[in-house]
């Protein structure tokens, strides 16, 4: 049996109990430092409140502390992972070497796609020094992930499903930091890859292909999952730590009935964690935050993986525009609107714009001023669903494990088992004088049984093999019933991943500013595998080489524009270098491996 489990983003506590609520097998938060998202940080007492309500469900929490450390960091990060070990969390996703030689607390330590892991050999190292999980790299293929599974099949593969992209290798780009001293590795990404930008040849020509020709759409594999898993994935990752709850729940909902249509038919799949949900909607990652989908490389190099229009999310499809008077816009089609929706369009200068509305009557938009640039034609997309966001709003899932009670006759008393989804969950022989009932009990016992109140579980029947003539005093089944439920604990389900046994760790000769060792204990865990440090992270190094790599890229602008070399339908060559030139005036070199398939933007 292959335990699958579903992992969602929680930026805050909210957003982990609505996780959970719509199907998680495991969230992932931050903690108040150390997380490679600077603006999604937790104290320790709510990581402590989602473990909690966590664990009632067989749910895992895992805390990020992926950001590379400084030397002035490494006690108090060493504390927090101690007191982070105390509030109950089931694992630490982390980036830096460092956390390898800290007195951690005895907690699995998952490696970070920051470490950018893309090789069998990267992820047999991991498995060798200790990691319990790898989260892939996003560019991997469905062969390259089943290459690696094949290699260290006792590692559990963890890939992500859903969410943003960003278009170099994570772990790789270093542009931010460079341009901007926002470090990428620290949590503080300015995202360079959605600006805007002037693709130029070497003779200053302008070559067309959008003006945000670094950005990409956003990932959705939920037509690939099955396949995912075949590959040998056992972790599906929605990216969206910086996401709101309305997407949290919607997002995380949809992949639970993907995933749980796959396990109905494929019996030797399951979830990981226990229970069933209900959901009061029907979810929709098309009504969500994004920039269009791609699968991105999971098939394949393919065609139109850009956002190259605009970074910002256009939203769903309404129509065009019909007739534009004044401050009213009339749209054709047969959608309903409502106050305070939100839209966007693309005007006539190719930029997408937007507007919201004060009120709708049918086809008719209602805005508070006329919408400048919006014309007869244009096409329509609302961005913004007031409805939408309101009905999620209120408390969309309820999320219960099934139960049931058995009731045996036993020499002194009663034995009373409580059983979760089919398994015993706990068990105990109740000593009582066996008293017959003048009248039939069967009615009494399944409703005292059946109370099972704010607790996770939901009682599907109470199987009386005793036979329902005996009395026995409605407080003492309840006192039974409590202490029955009061020890039952849903156990996360995975199977064993045994540490590759005798594997060797394979780290490069040398190293430098790209694999951002940025303090004394990850130098000192290169060095003593006999790696030379070369320089050190840019975040410390007190000076930078002419010449930088910014970043490491699968996504190539050659054949996103159909100038591949390796495209037989190429149209004319441009003259290269190619520069992407900022609107600040500076300039980008790119560079093309086409050995590699891959692309690299460089500081000159």
């Amino acid at each position: 049996m292959r335990y699958i489990e579903l992992l969602s983003p929680a930026r805050d506590i909210e957003c982990g109990i609505a996780a959970i609520d719509h199907g998680a097998d495991a969230v992932y938060i931050g903690a108040r430092r150390y997380g490679a998202r600077a603006d999604a940080g937790n104290g320790t007492e709510d990581i402590a409140d989602l473990c909690r309500y966590a664990h009632q469900y067989g749910v895992r929490v895992y805390v990020a502390l992926n950001t590379i450390l400084y030397d002035s960091e490494l006690e108090d990060t060493r504390n927090l992972a101690w007191d982070l070990y105390h509030s109950g969390v089931d694992a630490f996703i982390v980036q830096d070497m460092a956390t390898l030689g800290m007195d951690m607390p005895p907690v699995p330590l998952h490696a970070s796609t920051q470490m950018d892991n893309r090789t069998p050999g990267n992820v047999l190292t991991l498995s060798s020094l200790g990691f319990t999980q790898v989260v892939l790299a996003r560019e991997l293929s469905l062969r390259q992930i089943r290459d690696i599974h094949q290699r260290v099949p006792g590692m559990r593969l963890e890939a992500f499903c859903h969410g943003a992209l960003c278009v170099s290798y994570s772990g790789r780009c270093h542009a931010s930091q460079y341009c901007f001293a926002r470090s990428a590795n620290r949590g503080e990404c300015s995202q360079f890859c959605r600006l805007p930008f002037t693709l130029r040849d070497s003779a200053g020509r302008v070559v067309e292909c959008g003006p945000y020709p670094l950005s990409l759409k956003d990932m959705n594999r939920s037509d690939s999952l099955e396949e995912m898993m075949d590959a040998g994935i056992s972790s599906f990752k929605i990216e969206g730590r910086l996401k709101d709850v309305s997407y949290v729940k919607n997002v995380t909902a949809y992949y639970r009935q993907r995933l749980d249509e796959i396990f109905a038919v494929r019996k030797e799949y399951a979830r990981s964690s226990h229970g069933m949900e209900h959901f009061s909607f029907s979810p929709d990652p098309a009504r969500a935050f994004s920039r269009g989908f791609t699968d991105y490389f999971l098939h394949g190099r393919t065609p139109s993986m850009s956002s190259s229009d605009t970074p910002k999310s256009k939203g769903v499809y309404v129509g065009r525009v019909k007739d534009v008077r004044g401050n009213c816009i009339i749209v054709s089609g047969t959608e309903s609107f409502s106050n305070g929706d939100g839209f966007s369009y693309v005007g006539r200068d190719g930029l997408l714009s937007g507007f919201r509305i004060n009120r709708a009557e049918g086809n008719h938009l209602y805005a508070p001023s006329p919408v400048g640039g919006l014309a007869k034609g244009m096409a329509l997309w609302r961005n913004y669903d007031s409805e939408w966001e309101r009905s999620l709003s209120k408390r969309t899932s309820e999320r219960r494990i099934p139960s049931s009670f058995r009731v045996e006759l036993a020499d002194k008393g009663f034995l009373v088992t409580f059983l979760t989804e089919g398994e015993v969950a706990s068990s105990c022989l109740f000593e009582c004088v066996h008293q017959e009932a003048k009248t039939d009990q069967t009615d009494t016992f399944r409703d005292v049984f059946s109370k099972l109140g704010d607790t996770p579980f939901s009682c599907q029947g109470v199987e009386l093999v005793c036979g329902g003539g005996w009395f026995v005093p409605r407080s003492k089944l309840t006192e039974w019933r409590r202490s029955l439920v009061k020890e039952a604990a849903p156990k996360p389900r995975q199977e064993d991943c045994p540490m590759a046994a005798g594997a060797k760790v394979c780290l490069p000769p040398s190293v430098n500013y790209r694999y951002n060792v940025s303090n004394k204990l990850a130098r000192q865990f290169y060095e003593s595998h006999g790696t030379r440090i070369e320089s050190m992270s840019m975040e410390t190094s007190p000076a930078s080489p002419a010449d930088l790599t910014l970043m490491t890229c699968k996504y190539c602008l050659r054949y996103e524009l159909g100038i591949c070399r390796k495209q037989e339908s190429a149209r004319t060559k441009v003259s290269e270098p190619l520069y992407l030139e900022s609107l600040d005036g500076r300039r980008f070199r790119l560079s093309f491996d086409c050995q590699k398939c891959e692309m690299e933007v460089h500081n000159v």
